[in-house]
C-alpha cells in the first residue's frame, strides 16, 4: 500500500517533472536541492516562513542559484559527453539569451558559473547589449548580438569589440552587412560576422513558426552568396566566422532538432568548400523543458533529455562533416529556456474561496407551493448509486423548469434561491456516486469542475505566469505544505485582478491536461501556500502591468549542508508609487491633486481641518504598500 506522500507525490507528478531538483520531506513540504541527487536540501515551507517573519509580504518569488548553476553544468557535462563519445575535435560555446530572463541577479548568477565553461551571453537588442557589455564575463566567451539592427546597435557591437568583448554580430538582412563593411572599413575595427541562415526545416511546438521558409529572420541561400562576395569585394571575407540558424524555441520533438542541425550543417560544409573559413555552427536554441513531466512531444514538455539532444546536434554535425571532408566547426546553442526555468518558484497563498455553489447539507425538506421544487426534492431525497445518472439528467430539466417559471413570475425569489440550492445539491450527490462507480463520463467531467471550489489566490495570472494566459502554456502548481495529507477537494485558481482571463484552470497531468487542481480543504482560515514551478524562463519578463499590479518580493536562497540556508538576497517588489510612475501619475501631481478635493470638502464644511490631516497622511502612506493584497488585513 502506497503512503499518503507517494501517492501525493503521484498526484502532482512531482517526480516526473521536479527533475531531482524538488520532492517531498517527511514533514509533508516541498523541498529542493541544489544539484539532482544532492543529498542537502532546503524545506521551502521553513523559507516562506522565516521570511514571512521578516516583514516579507506574498506572492513572493524564490529564486535559487545553485539549481541554475546545476543547468549551466549539465549543459556543458552533456555536450563534453558527446563530443568525447564521438570523438568530435571542436569546442562548445553556450550563449545565454537574455531575452529569457534580463534581470541583471539572474544574469550575474549565470555569468558565476558559465565563466567556468567560457559560456557567454546573446543580446537581441540594443538594451539589452547596453547591458551586456558592460558585464564580466570570460574573455574567451562570446558575446553574440542577434535581431535587427539598425546603425546604433551596431555602434555599440564596435564598443563592445574594443571593451575586450569577442563580439559576433549576425547579419539578419542584407543591408545590416553594408552598414557593418562601412563601419569596419572606417574603424578598422574588425569584430566576427556571423550570418543567420534561412533553413527549410521548421520546429516542433507551439513556436514552429519561427523557423522555416517564412520565418522572419535570416538569410535566403541568394542573400545568403550575394552577403559573401559583399565581403570577398570588400576584402573581408575573413571576418565571417559564424553561421547561424534557428528553428524554434520549446522544441517538442528531437527528430526536429536533427532535421535542423543536419540541414545547416550541410550548408556550413558547402561554404567550408568555397574556400571561406568558418569556424563556428550556431545552432541557436530550442533545448525544451518537460513542464508536466509526460516526456511527450505535447507543447507543454520535451521527448528528449538534455543529454539525448547533446548526442543529436554533435553526432549529426560531425557526420555531415565526414562525408563532406570538412572540419568540425565549434557549436554555438542559445538554449535558455532550460537553463533558468527550473531556478525560480512563485509562491501565493490562497486569500479566499469563491463561493459559486452554496451547499445545502441536512436542509430541512418542507412542502412548496411549487411542484417543480417539490420533484427536485424527491429526486435529493431518492438519489442512489443505482438511478443516480437518471435522476441527474432529470434534475438538469428542473432546472430549466426552474427559471422559466420564475422568468414568467411564478416563483418567488425564495422559491428560486431554494431550487438553485437543490439542485447543485443534486449534482454533488451525483458526482459522488459517479466517482464511487468509475462512471467515465465527459459529462461529469465537467460537472466535476463546475462544482470544483475557485481559490482566490494572490497574484496576477499577467504579472507571474503570463505564458499561461497567451498560450495555455502549463506549469506545475503544487503546495508547499501538507503533502502528506490525500488532497479531498478540487479547485481553479483566480488571481486577484479584475478580468475573467486571471484564471489558472489548466494543470498538468502525465497522460493528459486537468481541469481542476487537487487541493486540501481549507480549514479554520489557516494559511495555505502553493508553488508554481519552473518559472524562471520568460515570465518575468514578459510580465505584464495589468491593473498595476507590479513586480512581486523575491528573495534568494542558497543551500547549505545539513538542512540550512541562507538568504543572500532580498529585493522587494514594486510599490504602489512605483506603478502610478510606471503609468505617468507623478508623485506630487496625485498628491496635489488630492489635497484640492480634500480642501474643497473641507470649505463646504464636510470635514475639519484635522480630518483633511489625518486623511492627507493616510493617503500619502499608501504610496508605499506592496501592490498585491495583504493578508493580515483579510482575515
Amino acid at each position: 500500500m502506497k503512503s499518503a506522500i507517494a501517492e501525493v507525490a503521484q498526484t502532482y507528478g512531482i517526480e516526473n517533472w521536479g527533475a531531482g531538483y524538488f520532492s517531498i520531506n517527511s514533514q509533508g513540504h516541498l523541498i529542493a536541492r541544489p544539484a539532482e541527487g544532492d543529498p542537502r536540501f532546503v524545506d521551502i515551507k521553513r523559507v516562506v516562513d522565516d521570511l514571512l517573519a521578516r516583514r516579507m509580504k506574498l506572492p513572493l518569488l524564490i529564486r535559487f542559484p545553485q539549481i541554475f548553476a546545476s543547468q549551466v553544468r549539465k549543459m556543458n557535462h552533456s555536450f563534453r559527453q558527446a563530443m568525447n563519445e564521438f570523438g568530435y575535435r571542436g569546442n562548445h560555446l553556450a550563449v545565454f539569451p537574455m531575452k529569457v530572463n534580463q534581470r541583471r541577479h539572474v544574469i550575474e548568477a549565470y555569468l558565476e558559473e558559465a565563466t567556468k565553461y567560457h559560456y557567454g551571453l546573446e543580446a537581441g537588442s540594443k538594451s539589452e547589449l547596453y547591458a551586456a557589455i558592460s558585464l564580466d564575463q570570460s574573455p574567451d566567451s562570446l558575446l553574440v548580438c542577434n535581431g535587427f539592427k539598425d546603425d546604433q546597435f551596431i555602434d555599440l557591437a564596435y564598443l563592445g569589440k574594443q571593451a575586450g568583448k569577442n563580439v559576433v554580430i549576425v547579419i539578419e538582412k542584407l543591408n545590416e552587412l553594408g552598414k557593418v563593411i562601412e563601419k569596419t572599413q572606417t574603424t578598422g575595427i574588425r569584430p566576427m560576422l556571423g550570418m543567420r541562415v534561412r533553413l527549410y526545416t521548421r520546429g516542433s511546438g507551439r513556436w514552429e513558426k519561427s523557423g522555416g521558409e517564412q520565418s522572419k529572420f535570416g538569410l535566403t541561400t541568394t542573400e545568403l552568396l550575394q552577403a559573401m562576395r559583399m565581403l570577398r569585394d570588400a576584402g573581408l571575407i575573413d571576418m565571417l566566422r559564424v553561421l547561424h540558424f534557428h528553428i524554434g524555441s520549446q522544441i517538442t520533438q528531437i527528430k526536429r532538432v536533427k532535421a535542423g542541425v543536419k540541414e545547416a550543417a550541410r550548408v556550413y560544409a558547402k561554404i567550408r568548400k568555397m574556400g571561406i573559413d568558418v569556424d563556428h555552427l550556431n545552432v541557436g536554441g530550442g533545448a525544451g523543458v518537460d513542464y508536466d513531466g509526460s516526456k511527450t512531444s505535447f507543447e507543454s514538455s520535451a521527448n528528449y533529455t538534455l543529454q539525448e539532444f547533446a548526442n543529436d546536434v554533435i553526432y549529426t554535425i560531425k557526420s555531415v562533416c565526414e562525408e563532406e571532408n570538412v572540419p568540425e566547426p565549434n557549436v554555438i546553442t542559445e538554449s535558455g529556456r532550460v537553463l533558468v526555468a527550473y531556478h525560480a518558484v512563485l509562491i501565493t497563498n490562497i486569500i479566499d474561496e469563491i463561493e459559486t455553489v452554496q451547499g445545502i447539507h441536512n436542509l430541512p425538506v418542507t412542502e412548496s407551493k411549487a411542484p417543480v421544487i417539490n420533484e427536485m426534492h424527491d429526486l435529493y431525497r431518492s438519489m442512489n448509486v443505482k438511478n443516480f445518472l437518471e435522476y441527474y439528467h432529470d434534475a438538469l430539466e428542473h432546472k430549466e423548469e426552474l427559471f422559466t417559471l420564475f422568468d414568467l413570475g411564478f416563483l418567488t425569489l425564495d422559491e428560486r434561491a431554494t431550487g438553485e440550492v437543490l439542485f447543485w445539491e443534486i449534482c454533488d450527490k451525483a458526482n459522488n456516486y459517479a466517482k464511487l462507480s468509475q462512471l467515465k463520463s465527459e459529462e461529469f467531467d465537467d460537472l466535476r469542475k463546475l462544482l470544483s471550489a475557485k481559490y482566490l489566490c494572490n497574484f496576477s495570472v499577467f504579472r507571474s505566469v503570463p505564458d499561461h494566459w497567451a498560450i495555455d502554456q502549463l506549469f506545475p502548481i503544487i503546495p508547499i505544505h501538507k503533502l502528506n495529507e490525500i488532497p479531498t477537494d478540487t479547485a481553479t485558481l483566480v488571481d486577484i485582478t479584475c478580468d475573467s482571463d486571471g484564471v489558472v484552470d489548466r494543470f498538468i497531468d502525465l497522460h493528459d491536461v486537468k481541469d481542476v487542481l487537487e487541493v486540501h480543504d481549507l480549514k479554520n482560515k489557516e494559511p495555505y501556500y502553493l508553488a508554481m514551478m519552473l518559472v524562471g524562463a520568460y515570465q518575468e519578463v514578459m510580465g505584464n502591468f495589468h491593473n498595476l499590479f507590479g513586480t512581486t518580493n523575491e528573495a534568494h536562497v542558497i543551500i547549505a549542508d545539513s538542512g540550512d540556508y541562507h538568504i543572500s538576497r532580498v529585493i522587494n517588489g514594486s510599490t504602489v508609487g512605483d506603478m502610478i510612475n510606471f503609468a505617468e501619475y507623478r508623485r506630487d501631481y496625485v498628491q496635489e491633486g488630492f489635497r484640492t478635493l480634500l480642501n474643497r470638502q473641507q470649505k463646504n464644511g464636510r470635514l475639519t481641518e484635522d480630518e483633511v490631516a489625518r486623511i492627507t497622511a493616510e493617503y500619502e502612506a499608501s504610496f508605499n504598500c506592496y501592490t498585491y493584497l495583504d493578508s493580515n488585513d483579510m482575515r
